[in-house]
């Protein structure tokens, strides 16, 4: 295991290797840096995908299972909370909950919101999930302990690379795919 002066001093490269040929654990700084690179290759990848179709115009109406779109947001969040050392509680959803539009934009609009409030909720706190079903609709709900947002900063918040907090990763676009989504299913966000 390379040590902190060692690190240092080695170059970029070499640190990779030493990770490739098991010469250094993935415990600690090197598994966070790896968990970051990971969630922002998702975040990144995920995004993308949902900006081309609603572009193109491209999008598969299906009969998508809410509850299986929220287990596969949660898969993937899991990680990032427990990166940042917060509570994520997922309410489970019935399975028989069914909502027509195009599956990969109804994820990432739940999962954009749902890393937005990761983001941004004070470390020791908790962010949920929820979803609440009626004869004539489905809320899908993220709650978290950030504090709220400063007045006017909502609607500023959904403009391309637009970006409210001192946490500056990632581009900017995530809301604002979100209310393109949303528009694109005739869906609301509130």
């Amino acid at each position: 295991m390379l040590d902190a002066e060692q690190r240092a001093s080695t170059p970029p490269l070499a640190v990779e290797e030493a990770i490739k040929t098991g010469g250094v654990g993935i415990r600690g700084s090197t598994g966070a840096v790896l968990d970051r690179s990971l969630i922002g290759m998702r975040d990144l990848v995920n995004n993308a995908l949902a900006d081309v179709r609603l572009t193109a115009g491209v999008g598969v109406q299906e009969t998508i299972s809410v509850r299986r779109i929220i287990e596969e947001v949660e898969v993937a969040a899991l990680m990032e909370a427990k990166s940042r050392g917060l509570i994520l509680t997922i309410v489970p959803v019935a399975g028989d909950v069914l909502v027509q539009g195009d599956r990969q934009i109804l994820w990432s609009i739940v999962s954009n919101f749902l890393q937005n409030a990761l983001k941004f909720t004070r470390p020791g706190t908790e962010v949920t999930l929820s979803t609440h079903v009626t004869a004539e609709r489905v809320l899908i709900e993220v709650g978290d302990e950030c504090g709220g947002l400063p007045a006017g900063m909502q609607e500023r918040l959904f403009r391309p690379f637009s970006q409210g907090g001192v946490d500056r990763r990632g581009l900017g676009l995530g809301l604002a795919i979100c209310q393109r989504g949303a528009s694109a299913l005739g869906a609301r966000i509130g």
